[in-house]
């Protein structure tokens, strides 16, 4: 299966060093050579002016910005975000002349440097405290958007401050994936669920492209594999080693292989983000299973798997994905939890990925064969979900109003007692029937994205600040 996430990639950050000319320059010099410390201590690649080509290869001046802003519009293809450091006041026209020429249209963020108390004399007061809202005044003006740091300031080798870049590369992640992403999707939906209804357009004009096939397509691929094919017994014995089930009926699991085997090549060679499937009810008619368990395992190995086509949903998925550095899952707003206003059912009947489940197995569709009959239903994966904390996110495009739009939730998945099936967990969320309100109003589907993880704050930055996304917040951001 594809087990290698496209996350792994290693991100480039553009490093701006502020420097202004009644302040300490041994204060900007020194934080040059920290804030490449930091970076190399983290794994992060960076693009920095030299100590040769500015005065300790920071910026201050107008041709000093315009120096910085060649160098990084000449790596404009590998820098993911900028990070701004200010050891000391820092000139805010520098900054924003650089953020402006090079025109990177990525994620930015902006750090001061903590004075010490013991330090406050003339060779080594900082004063970035005070530059920095300098700083911010200035990009607002231009309109550049930038995320802050936890604390107003900090130093650079702080354990907080290096949480803030792993943070931010994060956001920086989210913001350039959604800006150039490729989604798959197989099939049609399913005619019923006019509820997963999107915008291929709205999509498009914000840097998602859709790449469809048609299931029969797939089917046809599928008519061309042997059932001796080595490639095709390798997934047999992957599926086998995934998860425990009572038994592998030999034809079930022989088609559960081909499906994973073909869906894989079709993802590797249309250098897919991840795919939303049309998981019923043509497949147990025309193949004889269902694929729960084949984008399970896709979305285990961070390749998102939507099911019944959701495409918006699939957005959600990634985008959490991203966020968490986990898999992700999609599930139904689903059932009351007996009269608890803020205790709620996600289920599904199921693809989760395993990760999410305490205990798991595969099995018969618990829903799909009561219509269609055992034998044209095995692959289904069920269980319960961790007792975790989790962030749910549903994304829409609105034709109504042009734009894509989303809403924003945190929770914690409970121990409740619960006896069903499927894929399901209690989750409590304050003010929950707020939330229902909102999505019903808003006209957002009975689909929604999780991950175990909160996440939120990441996720709002991304997707407001830089993405421009409509998003409404249940949870007030931390």
């Amino acid at each position: 299966m594809v087990l290698i996430s496209k996350a792994s990639e290693k991100i480039t950050f553009g490093i701006i060093v502020g420097n202004r000319d009644v302040f300490p320059d041994n204060l900007a010099k020194e934080g040059r050579h920290e804030i490449i410390e930091v970076m190399k201590e983290l794994g992060y690649n960076y693009v920095i002016l030299s100590e040769e080509e500015t005065k300790f290869g920071c910026v201050e001046t107008f041709e000093e910005a315009k120096k910085c802003a060649l160098l990084f519009k000449s790596n404009k293809e590998i820098i993911n975000g900028v990070v701004v450091i200010l050891p000391n006041f820092g000139d805010e026209k520098g900054i924003a002349n650089t953020l402006k020429l090079a025109n990177l249209n990525v994620p930015v963020l902006i750090h001061a440097s903590s004075d010490e108390i013991d330090k406050m004399d003339r060779k080594n007061r900082r004063d970035a405290f005070c530059g920095k809202i300098s700083v911010t005044s200035v990009l607002y003006q231009h309109g550049i958007p930038f995320t802050l740091t936890k604390y107003h300031t900090c130093p650079i080798k702080s354990d907080v401050f290096k949480t803030d870049v792993r943070r931010f590369e994060k956001i920086c992640r989210i913001v350039n994936k959604l800006q150039n992403v490729r989604l798959g999707q197989i099939g049609t939906r399913p005619n019923a669920f006019e509820t997963v209804r999107y915008s291929e357009k709205i999509l498009e004009f914000n840097g998602i492209s859709i790449e469809p096939i048609d299931l029969s397509e797939i089917f046809g691929l599928i008519n061309q594999l042997k059932d001796d094919d080595p490639k095709v017994q390798e997934k047999i014995e992957f599926i086998r080693n995934y998860t425990s089930t009572t038994t592998f009926p030999k034809e079930g699991i022989l088609k559960l292989a081909k499906l994973a085997f073909v869906v894989e090549n079709w993802v590797v060679e249309n250098e897919l983000d991840g795919f939303a499937f049309q998981c019923w009810p043509s497949i147990q008619d025309n193949f004889g299973i269902v694929p729960c368990a084949v984008m399970s395992m896709f979305s285990e190995g961070l390749v998102p798997a939507a099911c019944e086509v959701d495409i918006s949903g699939l957005i959600g998925m990634l985008i959490l994905q991203i966020a968490s550095e986990t898999p992700s899952a999609i599930l139904d707003w689903n059932n009351n939890y007996g009269d608890d206003p803020n205790k709620m059912v996600l289920f599904h009947c199921s693809n989760l990925p395993k990760s999410f489940f305490q205990d798991t197995k595969m099995t018969i569709h618990p829903i799909i064969s009561d219509l269609k009959g055992e034998d044209t239903t095995f692959g289904a994966i069920q269980g319960r979900i961790k007792t975790k904390p989790c962030t749910l996110l549903r994304i829409e495009t609105d034709d109504l109003f042009g734009e894509i739009k989303a809403i924003l939730a945190e929770g914690n998945y409970t121990e409740d007692p619960l006896n069903t099936f499927g894929g399901y967990g209690v989750v409590e969320i304050p003010n929950l029937q707020d939330l229902l309100k909102s999505l019903c109003l808003g006209g957002f589907a009975h689909h929604v994205a999780a991950t175990l993880k909160h996440v939120g704050d990441i996720v709002y930055e991304a997707l407001t600040k830089y993405l421009g996304y409509n998003l409404e917040v249940h949870k007030v951001i931390d």
